[in-house]
Parts: structure tokens; sequence; C-alpha cells
């Protein structure tokens, strides 16, 4: 579940989910950290333009790094069928990452991961960068139900040039956060009163389709 707020409402949040529950023990001493991501699509944006449809059945591709500098990458796919979200994930070297970039990919042949053999396919399909998203993040746990909030802000966006130099990006979202709550079975009440905000309703915002208005 997802949704945007203003900032306002975003330092509020963040004050009571911070005296609830626990941050994520990967955050910096001012308790969040950098998210870089570079998202692909293919020549019909076909990742884009069923997300806005809402299409039932539906994926998407990013290579994603932390921090100010990449010391690794992820690459992760999440992908949606019939309600259900999921996403796989596999762990890069900066040295492989960078070779990504370059658009030299045959090394994604020789990695165990099912994951880097289907984004190999899927490159040589036609599917490319199409932009970067940055955004400084709060994460919140709760361990009954597996819950995981996140509370992004100051999300930039720019060509995927500037994956590597995201200090260039600029703002996207006209100083709205986005909220998003991730739980496994259930989700716990302290967690459902938490998160609310007045006049607020859960929505299938994507920052990627967001930012993707600023090409």
């Amino acid at each position: 579940e997802k949704h945007q707020v203003n900032l306002r409402e975003a330092l509020v949040l963040s004050r009571r989910l911070e005296k609830l529950f626990p941050r994520d023990p990967h955050a910096g001493p001012e308790g969040s950290y950098q998210v870089v991501s570079l998202y692909y699509d293919d020549p019909y944006d076909t990742a884009l333009r069923q997300k806005l449809d809402g299409v039932n059945r539906r994926e998407k591709f990013r290579l994603r790094y932390y921090g100010k500098e990449p010391a690794f990458f992820k690459l992760e796919k999440k992908y949606k069928v019939k309600g259900l979200c999921g996403k796989g994930s596999c762990r890069l070297s900066r040295e492989e990452g960078e070779r990504l970039l370059r658009r030299d990919f045959a090394f994604l042949l020789e990695k165990e991961e099912p994951l880097a053999r289907e984004f190999y396919t899927k490159l040589r399909r036609g599917l490319a960068p199409k932009t970067v998203v940055r955004y400084t993040r709060e994460a919140f746990l709760y361990a009954p139900g597996n819950v995981r909030v996140t509370l992004d802000g100051d999300i930039r966006a720019g060509a995927p040039e500037r994956f590597l130099i995201p200090q260039k990006l600029l703002p996207a979202l006209g100083g709205l956060a986005v909220v998003e709550v991730k739980y496994d079975a259930f989700l716990p009440e302290i967690v459902k009163l938490a998160v609310q905000v007045p006049n607020r309703q859960g929505t299938a915002c994507s920052k990627y389709a967001l930012c993707r208005r600023y090409d």
C-alpha cells in the first residue's frame, strides 16, 4: 500500500513512527539513507504503460545502489500477478554494474542467478535504461507480520547518464513524499493506525511512473 503525503505530513509520520518502531539498522546516523535506481523499459514503454493502465500481470527491471556512490549494485525485478507483488534480486559487483552501464552485458550469462540470464535476454530484445530516480529513505520495522514502513522524500529524477552522478538530478514531485507499507500475511492494527494520514487514501503510485513525466 502506497500513498503520497506533503512534507509536513511526512515529518509528522516520521516522528510518530520512530517512537513506535525501530529504524532499519542499515540507516545512517541521521536515520535515513540514499537510494539511486536506474529503471529499464522496452522501446514501447511497456512497463510504464502497464503500470498506468493497471494491468494485472506486469514487471519492471531496475539497477540500484545505496549511498553517494556504489559499493555494489543490485539488479532487481519487481512483478505483480493477480494482485500479488514479488521481487527478485541479484547482486552485482561495482565492476559488473559499470560493465552493464557500458552495454557490455555478456557476463550476465556466466552468473548463477536465473534473474541475470533473464535480464540478458530482455536486454537483447531491446530493454534499455529510461530514467534515474533518487530519494532519501527512512525505514521502520515491526517484526509481527514482517512489516516494513518506508518514507521516501527528496525524490529526484533525471536522464540515465546521471545514474552515477545523482547530485545533478532535479526535484521531481514538488515537495511530496511517498509512504509505503509492506507486510506478509497480515497488517497489525498498530501499524495501520500509525501510518494513517487524514484524507489520504492508498493508491498505486509508482516513483518510476511519476518520474517518467520529466523525461
